[in-house]
């Protein structure tokens, strides 16, 4: 994303709790800081990419956190996939130092960050999104405003979800397959340009194929994404009945050392029996 920016002309700061993976970064013209506080204080609209909760509430708050340094009047928006609670609560935070804040979170993976092509699922107000537009439209092929704070990350949750629930029943349809002794190459044929032929299940299939699970999107991340939706779906009064299990598939492929490969490789987990 920061490369995009770079690409479209603008100017842009960057920090990275590991500084050495911002050295591209610096050698395509950006800025590099020390602190969350400091690349802040330079920017008019800030943006968050981390992995959870905890990660976010690090990089914002705090002495050197980017509220620290947000100049009066910025733009801040969180583009990491995180629970609604805490968006709000990060909401508030902003409020408090008279910034704007929007919940903006992605669908895509990194080709589609460095060539534009990013789906945004903005919450927030409509001053907000319509501050935002031209840096969305330089990152994103598509940016919807969703509604007030935390629509934007519920429906990633809700996303996430579902497709945590489909990765899980596709590695149990695999684990039946092997088991049942019917022949691999042949039914990943049928199932390959069946209707459950989806754009997820087309990747895991390309990756059992290369054997190839570099992550694109981290199988604990999936895990992290899915316990997120569960628990506010609680607070909603809704049972996610089919996504208890699924959770329960990747802590366990966590647990046998997967969580760092691609969510794909949820499938070598074998089943609990």
């Amino acid at each position: 994303m920061a490369n995009r920016l770079l690409s479209m002309g603008f100017p842009v700061s960057v920090y990275n709790r590991s500084r050495e993976k911002a050295a591209k970064l610096a050698d395509a013209g950006a800025f590099v800081a020390d602190t969350p506080r400091e690349a802040a204080a330079r920017s008019e609209v800030v943006i968050a990419m981390v992995a959870d909760d905890a990660a976010s509430r690090d990089i914002w708050l705090g002495i050197d956190g980017a509220l620290a340094g947000a100049i009066h009047g910025s733009l801040l928006m969180e583009s990491s996939t995180l629970s609604v609670g805490w968006v709000k609560e990060l909401n508030r935070a902003a409020t408090e130092k008279s910034c704007e804040f929007l919940d903006a979170p992605v669908t895509g993976t990194k080709p589609h960050a460095a060539n534009g092509e990013l789906f945004f699922m903005v919450g927030g107000s409509s001053v907000g999104f319509s501050r935002a537009s031209e840096v969305l439209s330089a990152l994103g092929r598509e940016v919807l405003h969703l509604g007030p704070t935390g629509s934007g990350a519920l429906i990633k949750l809700i996303n996430n979800f579902v497709c945590g629930v489909e990765a899980a029943a596709f590695a149990e349809a695999m684990a039946l397959v092997n088991a049942g002794g019917l022949d691999r190459e042949k039914c990943i044929a049928v199932l390959g340009n069946s209707a459950l032929a989806s754009p997820l299940i087309k990747r895991m299939l390309a990756c059992m194929e290369s054997n190839d699970f570099t992550p694109s999107f981290p199988l604990k991340l999936m895990a992290k994404d899915i316990g997120y939706a569960i628990t506010e779906a609680r607070t909603c009064g809704v049972p996610l009945e089919t996504a208890v299990p699924a959770l329960e598939v990747f802590r366990r492929a966590v647990e046998q050392g997967l969580g760092d490969q691609d969510f794909s490789a949820v499938i070598k987990a074998p089943p609990n029996k």
